[in-house]
C-alpha cells in the first residue's frame, strides 16, 4: 500500500450529491500519517540515509524531487537506486565521467552508477575480494542498460590500450546485441525487455586487467516463442529476419511479420525509433565480431526461418477418432519449408508432430494425436528449437570471449527479473509460464532476504555486539518463505523433484501433496475451487501459481520423437543442437531438475 505525506489538519471540501450539496471531512487513521520534513533542502537529498523521517512517503518524496531535477541516481547508503529517465543522457556516460568517477571515494562525487562500479573494482584490486553487483527492479525499470553501464565502465578499468584486434573487454560488450537481438522483446511497459537472467563474471589478472569473462544465462522465457499478446512483440530476431535484405528473404521464403502466427497474435510489428533492416545489419555486424563465422550465421538464420514456418502449419481432425493431419495446402507448404530448412525428411517431421510411440512390454504402440495436441506438440517443438539455439550462441559467446581459468580477482554482474504477478502479466499467466514466474519470484525472494542480510540484520548485530544503543527497526523477515520454497526435505522444489521421480505422478497428485503438507503454512494458501492451483504470499504480495505444468517444466522433458527427428538432421549445425546422449541408468544417476539446478545456481551468485 502506497503512504503519502498528508496534513494533520482536517480538510473540508463541499460538493454536490444528487442535487444536494454537502461539506466533507477527510479523516485519516493515525498510523497511516508520517512526520513531515518541513526542512527539506529544495533539490532532495543524495543519500537517503540523510533524510530525517526514512519513511515510504519520505523516500518516495525524495525521488520524485531529484527526477525532476534529472537526478536519476540516489544513494541509500552504499545502495544506488535508478530510475528510469526513458530517454537517453550521453553526456552522463560519456569517456569524460568515467574519468571523473576513477578512483573518487564513494560519496565524493554525485550518485551514479560508475561509482559502484569503481568501488567493486577497487576492493577487487586493493583488497583481493571478488565483488558482486546485484541488479533489480521491474520490467522497464532500466536494469539491462544499467548493466551494460556498468560493463562499460569496468571495461574502461580493466582495459588494455594500444592493443589492436578484439580484446576480451570488447567481445564481451559485443555480445551484448547479440544476447539482445535473441533473447529481449518488447513487452507492455519496455520495448527492449529481457527475457532471460543473465550473470557475468568478469576476470582480472593481477594487473587489474581484464582477462577472461563468462555469460551465465537461465530461465529463457520459451512460452513466448509461440504465444504473445498486443502491445507485445515476438523475441527482436525474427523481426530482423522479416527486414532482412531481399535475397535474403527469399532465400528463406519469408515476408511481413504479419504473415506468420507466431508474430501475428499481436498487432505490433515494429518500434518506435527503431529500423529493424539496420538492426539486422547492425547484428551480423556483431556476429562477425564475436567469432560467430559466415556458415554459422547463415544456419542461425535458417533455424529463426524454420521456427516461424513451423508455427504456420495448421491440423485438422483425422479421419480415425482422436488424430489429426495437416489442415491444407497452405500448412504443407509451410511443414516442407520447415523441413528442407532444418534438412530433415518431411514425412518424418510430420510424424513427429501428430504421432507418438508408446512402448510396451511386449511390443511398440503407434497412437495419433488429435488437432489440439498436435498444435502442442508444434509449439513444444518450436520453444524447444529456439532454446537450444540460445544456448548456443551463449555457448559460442563464452567460447570466444575465453575464460581465464587462473584468474582469483573477479566481479560479477546479476541483471534478473523483477518481481512477477500475473494480474499484470498476461503471458505469464499460463500453464507453461508460470513455471517461470515461481523461479524468478523464489529468485526476488533470495535476493530480499540478501538484502535484509545486508542492510538490516548485520547492522543489527553489529549494533548489539558493539553495545550501541539504538531503536529496533521492522522489517519483513522471508526467511519463512525461502523455507516453503527451498527447504529440503519437504519444501516446494523437494516435492516437485520427488513427484517427478515417480511415473504415476500427475499435476493433481502433486498439488494435492502440497496441499496436504503445508495445510497449517501461513505464507501457503490453498483455493477454494481450483484443483491445481496455490497461493505464496511472497515478500510483494500474493501469487497464484497453477501447478499445471510444474512437472514437465521441472523434467526439462524433450519429447523423444522431436529429439530423433533432429539428432538425425543432415544439417550438422541443427544436429549440434540436440547432440546424442545414450540413456543412462537411473542407478547409476541421480536425477537432477531444473528447479535444483536453478536453486544451485542461486547459491552460488547470490
Amino acid at each position: 500500500m502506497n503512504h503519502f505525506i498528508i496534513s494533520l489538519t482536517p480538510m473540508m471540501f463541499d460538493c454536490v450529491f444528487n442535487g444536494t450539496k454537502i461539506r466533507l471531512q477527510i479523516v485519516t487513521n493515525i498510523s497511516k500519517v508520517f512526520p513531515k520534513d518541513c526542512e527539506a533542502q529544495h533539490g532532495g537529498v543524495d543519500d537517503m540515509t540523510k533524510l530525517p523521517y526514512l519513511h515510504e512517503p519520505g523516500v518516495l518524496h525524495n525521488l520524485a524531487t531529484r527526477y525532476e531535477l534529472n537526478e536519476i541516481y540516489t544513494y541509500t547508503g552504499n545502495i544506488l537506486i535508478a530510475v528510469n529517465p526513458f530517454q537517453r543522457i550521453p553526456h552522463l556516460y560519456d569517456a569524460h565521467m568515467m574519468e571523473q568517477y576513477k578512483g573518487a571515494a564513494f560519496g565524493e562525487l554525485s550518485p551514479h552508477v560508475f561509482a559502484v562500479a569503481d568501488v567493486a573494482y577497487r576492493a577487487m584490486f586493493n583488497e583481493g575480494k571478488s565483488n558482486s553487483i546485484l541488479i533489480s527492479g521491474e520490467s522497464g525499470a532500466g536494469k539491462t542498460e544499467t548493466t551494460k553501464m556498468l560493463m562499460q565502465y569496468l571495461a574502461y578499468l580493466g582495459g588494455r590500450s594500444g592493443l589492436e584486434g578484439h580484446t576480451v573487454e570488447q567481445q564481451v560488450l559485443e555480445s551484448n546485441p547479440v544476447l539482445e537481438a535473441f533473447g529481449n522483446a518488447k513487452t507492455g511497459r519496455n520495448n527492449n525487455s529481457s527475457r532471460f537472467g543473465k550473470f557475468v563474471e568478469i576476470q582480472f589478472d593481477n594487473k587489474g586487467r581484464i582477462s577472461g569473462a563468462a555469460i551465465r544465462t537461465y530461465l529463457l522465457e520459451r512460452t513466448r516463442v509461440c504465444q504473445i499478446s498486443d502491445p507485445e512483440r515476438n523475441y527482436h530476431c525474427f523481426y530482423l529476419l522479416c527486414a532482412a535484405p531481399a535475397e535474403v528473404k527469399e532465400k528463406y521464403k519469408v515476408g511481413h511479420p504479419s504473415s506468420f502466427h507466431y508474430l501475428n497474435q499481436s498487432n505490433c510489428y515494429e518500434l518506435d525509433s527503431v529500423n529493424d533492416a539496420d538492426e539486422y545489419v547492425a547484428i551480423r555486424r556483431a556476429m562477425d565480431s564475436i567469432g560467430i563465422s559466415e556458415e554459422e550465421q547463415e544456419a542461425i538464420f535458417r533455424v529463426v526461418a524454420a521456427v516461424l514456418h513451423l508455427g504456420n502449419v495448421e491440423f485438422s481432425k483425422g479421419e480415425e477418432i482422436d488424430s489429426s493431419v495437416i489442415k491444407d495446402e497452405n500448412s504443407r507448404f509451410h511443414l516442407n519449408m520447415t523441413a528442407d530448412l532444418l534438412k530433415c525428411d518431411t514425412m518424418s517431421l510430420e510424424d513427429a508432430l501428430i504421432k507418438r510411440a508408446i512402448v510396451t512390454p511386449e511390443e511398440v504402440i503407434t497412437r495419433t494425436l488429435d488437432s489440439i495436441a498436435a498444435v502442442g506438440s508444434r509449439d513444444a517443438l518450436a520453444k524447444t528449437i529456439y532454446s537450444r539455439l540460445f544456448d548456443w550462441l551463449v555457448e559460442k559467446i563464452n567460447i570466444s570471449i575465453g575464460q581465464d581459468p587462473n584468474s582469483k580477482s573477479i566481479i560479477g554482474v546479476l541483471d534478473i527479473y523483477g518481481f512477477e504477478s500475473f494480474k499484470v502479466n498476461r503471458l505469464a499467466n499460463t500453464s507453461s509460464g508460470m513455471y517461470d514466474s515461481f523461479c524468478i519470484n523464489f529468485t526476488n525472494e533470495k535476493l530480499q532476504q540478501h538484502f535484509n542480510q545486508h542492510v538490516f540484520k548485520m547492522e543489527q548485530e553489529e549494533y548489539t555486539q558493539e553495545e550501541i544503543n539504538w531503536s529496533y527497526i521492522e522489517f519483513v523477515d522471508n526467511q519463512d518463505v525461502l523455507d516453503l520454497i527451498e527447504k529440503k526435505p519437504g519444501g516446494i522444489i523437494a516435492l516437485l523433484d520427488e513427484a517427478c521421480m515417480f511415473p504415476k505422478s500427475t499435476h493433481d497428485t502433486f498439488a494435492q501433496n502440497l496441499y496436504q503438507t503445508f495445510k497449517n503454512n501461513k505464507r501457503f494458501i490453498k483455493p477454494k475451487l481450483s484443483q491445481t492451483s496455490f497461493t505464496i504470499s511472497h515478500y510483494a504480495g500474493e501469487v497464484i501459481y497453477q501447478a499445471d505444468m510444474f512437472l514437465e517444466k521441472n523434467k526439462d522433458y524433450v519429447v523423444a520423437e522431436h529429439k530423433d527427428l533432429l539428432t538425425l538432421s543432415k544439417c550438422s549445425f541443427v544436429a549440434g543442437l540436440f547432440p546424442y546422449s545414450p540413456e543412462v541408468s537411473s542407478k547409476s544417476s541421480k536425477f537432477s531438475s531444473t528447479g535444483s539446478r536453478f536453486k544451485k545456481f542461486l547459491w552460488l551468485v547470490v
